[in-house]
């Protein structure tokens, strides 16, 4: 199954947390200091939470498609670059506190797409090379 996945920066992590549990009818699958994710079935949607600065606006980090394995992953790569869309592969990343495999795009917004699969869960965070559009984003963005 594949899932569309929005990642927000967000101000007040514990308040968004509060507010998508009740808006998605779901609480999150994953909890680490400074980030939720939820894994919601229906509609199909992976949200990710980053802590921002308190107070902030919440702002969009990057959006994403989760597939299910590396294959497809290295298929949307083949597919990609092919269209001249290609921007950067990460094998065996730790990010989002789970290593991955993804291919990154960015629309015609300068906003960041990740094509990607979770590998395994990790007990860090990580980092990720530099595909960030602004100071201060996440591994993920």
């Amino acid at each position: 199954m594949s899932r569309v996945q929005l990642a927000l920066r967000v101000g007040d992590l514990e308040g968004s947390i509060a507010f998508y549990t009740k808006l998605l009818g779901a609480e999150p699958t994953k909890r680490r200091p400074g980030y939720a994710n939820f894994a919601v079935a229906e509609p199909p949607l992976k949200l990710v939470l980053l802590e921002g600065e308190p107070d902030q606006d919440t702002v969009l980090d990057h959006l994403g498609i989760e597939v299910e394995d590396t294959a497809t992953v290295d298929a949307a790569t083949e597919r990609l670059s092919t269209l001249g869309l290609f921007t950067q592969v990460e094998k065996d990343t730790t990010c989002c506190y789970a290593r991955q495999d993804k291919v990154w795009v960015h629309g015609p917004g300068r906003e960041p797409w990740e094509v990607y699969v979770v590998k395994a869960d990790s007990a860090i965070a990580g980092t990720a090379p530099e595909l960030r559009t602004e100071p201060g984003a996440s591994c993920c963005g």
